[in-house]
C-alpha cells in the first residue's frame, strides 16, 4: 500500500467519523478540535514535534529575540540618539521583568505570534505611570471582548485587564481582537506531515528492507539457507565490516536492491511537506537545512540575509515596534521624539566583510559618525568622534574651479 493510499485512508476515516457526529453529542465535537484531513490531531506540541516547523519558529523567534531593541530620541534639529536615560530602555533592551532577559521575552513573544497569531503581556506601571515590567500572558488562557464603550477587555486567568494594561502583538489578519492562528489555518499541512512521519516510522518498525539478495541456481535445504544467512551476517553486517570483499562461488550471484517506487514517493512527500510548512511561516527552505534546491536570493550570506530581512522579518518587527509604541509611549514621549526600534545591524554581526563595507560607506558619506560606529561595535567613544566626516573630493559642483579656458 503506497503512501498516498494510506493518507487517503486516514482521511476517509476522519470523514466517516465526522458524519457520525451529532448536535446531541457535544463531547464528540470537542474530540475533533484540531483534527486534520489526514486524521491527525494537530496541537502546539504535535506541530513543534515536526522538525521543519521547529526550525522555522526557531529561526524567526530566535532572530527577533536576538536583535537589540533600542529606544531612540530625535531632537528638533533631527539629530537621533539612543535614549539610554529613558525608563523604557532598561526594560526593552535588558530585562522586561524579574524572571526574563530581553532575548527570552521577545523570543517567546515571537514564537507565540508564529504559532497562535497573537502574543500578550501584562503591563505593570508605577504610581507615576512609568512602565516597570512586562509579564507574559498565555494566549490560550486569554479571552478578548469589548465593553459597552467599545474598548477591549482582556480576561486572563483570574484577572480582568483594560486594554491599556495589555501589550497585544497581533499576527496576520488585522482583527483588533486577535490575529489568525497558524496552527488553525495550517492544520491540514501539519497533519499531513505528521501522518507521513508516522507512516515512515511504521514501515521501519514493521521491518527493515535488505540491501541486497544472494541468488542461487538451485533450491537450498533449510540448513543450507540458514548457514548462508549466518555467514553473511557474521562477515558483512555492521560498520566494522563495511567495504569487506565478498567472495562468491558455485554460480552464486549478489543482486543489489534499488529504492522502490513506494520509498521514492515517501521521500518526495517528505520533501514537499518541508517546503509546504516553510511557505506557512515565510522561511526559505535553505534556512532550515533543506538544500535540495538552490536559493534564488543569491549565493552570499549578505544577500540571503537581506532577502530574509526584507520579505519575512520586516513586517514582523514592525508589528512588535508599533504595538510597543502604541501601549508604552506617553503623549509626552511622542512630543519628545521617543521611538522604539529594533537594530537590524545585529544581523550583520557575524559577517565581518559586510559589516566593514557598511561602516566604511557610512563614514565616507557622512551619514554616521565615528562614535556611532564604535557604539555599534561595543567600543568606547573617542574625542572628536561626534562630527560627521566626508571625503574632501565630495564638494558641490559649483565649487569646482574651471581649469579649461
Amino acid at each position: 500500500m503506497n503512501l498516498l493510499v494510506r493518507a487517503t485512508g486516514l482521511a476517509r476515516k476522519a470523514a466517516v467519523w465526522a458524519r457520525r457526529l451529532s448536535l446531541r453529542d457535544p463531547e464528540g465535537w470537542r474530540r475533533t478540535e484540531g483534527q486534520s484531513y489526514a486524521g491527525e490531531q494537530v496541537s502546539e506540541t504535535s506541530v513543534l514535534a515536526l522538525s521543519t516547523a521547529w526550525a522555522c519558529i526557531n529561526v524567526l523567534a530566535g532572530t527577533i529575540g536576538s536583535l537589540p531593541l533600542m529606544v531612540h530620541r530625535t531632537d528638533r534639529s533631527g539629530r537621533r540618539t539612543i535614549a539610554k536615560d529613558h525608563p523604557l530602555y532598561r526594560i526593552l533592551h535588558d530585562s522586561p521583568n524579574a524572571d526574563q532577559t530581553a532575548l527570552d521575552f521577545f523570543e517567546g513573544l515571537a514564537a507565540s505570534v508564529e504559532l497562535k497569531g497573537n502574543a500578550v503581556a501584562e503591563i505593570t506601571r508605577a504610581g507615576d505611570g512609568r512602565v516597570i515590567s512586562l509579564t507574559p500572558m498565555t494566549w490560550d488562557e486569554t479571552t478578548v471582548t469589548r465593553d459597552r464603550g467599545g474598548s477591549l477587555v482582556y480576561r486572563w486567568r483570574d484577572k480582568t485587564l483594560s486594554e491599556d494594561r495589555v501589550l497585544h502583538v497581533r499576527g496576520f489578519g488585522g482583527n483588533p481582537e486577535g490575529g489568525l492562528s497558524t496552527l488553525a489555518y495550517g492544520r491540514n499541512t501539519f497533519g499531513l506531515a505528521t501522518a507521513i512521519d508516522r507512516s515512515a516510522g511504521t514501515m521501519f518498525a514493521n521491518g527493515v528492507r535488505p540491501s541486497g539478495v544472494l541468488k542461487f541456481k538451485e533450491w537450498l535445504k533449510p540448513e543450507q539457507r540458514q548457514a548462508a544467512e549466518d555467514r553473511m551476517t557474521q562477515k558483512f553486517v555492521g560498520a566494522m565490516n563495511a567495504g569487506r570483499p565478498l567472495v562468491l562461488e558455485g554460480g552464486v550471484e549478489w543482486q543489489q536492491l534499488t529504492i522502490n517506487p513506494e520509498d521514492a514517493q515517501m521521500l518526495e512527500s517528505r520533501r514537499f511537506s518541508v517546503e509546504d510548512i516553510c511557505r506557512f511561516f515565510g522561511v526559505p527552505p535553505h534556512m532550515v537545512g533543506h538544500t535540495d534546491k538552490a536559493t534564488s536570493w543569491g549565493t552570499g550570506l549578505e544577500q540571503q540575509t537581506l532577502g530574509f530581512q526584507k520579505f519575512t522579518l520586516r513586517r514582523r518587527l514592525k508589528r512588535i515596534e508599533m504595538a510597543l509604541e502604541k501601549r508604552l509611549l506617553t503623549a509626552k514621549d511622542r512630543a519628545d521624539g521617543i521611538t522604539i526600534e529594533f537594530s537590524l545591524e545585529g544581523l550583520l554581526r557575524g559577517d565581518s566583510a559586510a559589516r566593514s563595507a557598511f561602516y566604511a560607506s557610512a563614514l565616507q558619506n557622512g551619514w554616521m559618525t565615528i562614535n556611532e560606529v564604535r557604539e555599534l561595535e561595543n567600543l568606547a567613544p573617542v574625542a572628536g568622534g561626534e562630527t560627521p566626516r566626508m571625503q574632501s573630493q565630495n564638494v558641490p559642483i559649483t565649487a569646482v574651479p574651471t581649469a579649461l579656458p
